[in-house]
């Protein structure tokens, strides 16, 4: 998808070897692509086998079996520093961390939606992200899922909650993981660049400096029920973020 459809100036490509790991697939395709055609980066990527991140499964070492559907997904890092911006899937995103303030009452994402009727918005507590690589693997599905017209909602927007919150059930969604008062939360944004200027423009002095941390583990875990023995076995880097994804990929 993305940058990867255009290095091989097409989205499907059916391969009749086996035994491949991502990391050989990787290898095969670079031997494959014709000369001029776009660079295929193999940095910087989300690899989904059936829909399910590989980083849940065993990263890059992930063996292949016999009709796997491997999805590559280019994220697109961009923006000025001080921004948190990123294309994925051909949608330009934006996250922005606001800090409380009393003027954002119960209506506030009603009304930033209204005002800024061009872009997908989102509102998720704060207290539910690990951090960026956790967000872009959740809209990746959501966006995913969009492509393939199999959405949990109408709506991305609501797709997008309910794979944070783990859940299909919307009510439940929203109590979980939807923005609560007197607490800072995290805007999601997808939509034209110059829209998003524009959001920016207005949420630049109540923007959180700080960056999403994972300190908010122990909140994530007794929420959903995970316990460090489930943690313990996962071989990975981020075994919190592999479980949370996973449950977000198999949503149904």
């Amino acid at each position: 998808m993305g940058g990867a459809k255009k290095s091989f100036s097409t989205d499907k490509i059916l391969l009749e070897k086996t035994n491949l790991t991502i990391t050989e697939l990787f290898e095969h395709l670079i031997q494959i692509k014709s000369s001029d055609t776009l660079e295929f980066d193999t940095n910087n990527l989300l690899v989904a086998i059936n829909g399910v991140d590989s980083s849940v499964l065993d990263g890059y070492n992930t063996s292949l079996k016999d009709n796997d559907v491997v999805s590559i997904i280019p994220i697109i890092h961009g923006g000025k520093p001080d921004r948190i911006q990123f294309v994925l899937l051909g949608s330009n995103v934006e996250i922005f961390y606001i800090k409380y303030n009393k003027k954002f009452d119960s209506q506030f994402l009603d009304q930033i939606r209204s005002q800024h009727p061009s872009l997908m918005i989102q509102i998720i507590d704060s207290n539910f992200l690990l951090g960026i690589d956790h967000v872009k693997k959740i809209l990746a599905i959501s966006l995913n899922a969009q492509k393939n017209q199999i959405l949990l909602s109408k709506k991305i927007e609501t797709d997008i909650l309910l794979r944070f919150a783990g859940t299909t059930q919307i009510s439940y969604g929203i109590k979980t993981v939807g923005r609560k008062t007197k607490k800072d939360f995290v805007i999601i944004a997808l939509g034209k660049k110059t829209s998003l200027n524009k959001l920016h423009t207005e949420l630049k002095p109540d923007i959180n400096p700080k960056p999403l941390s994972r300190s908010n583990v122990s909140c994530i875990q007794k929420q959903f029920g995970i316990s460090k023995k489930q943690i313990s076995v996962i071989s990975s880097k981020n075994p919190l973020e592999d479980i949370l994804v996973e449950r977000a990929a198999i949503l149904f």
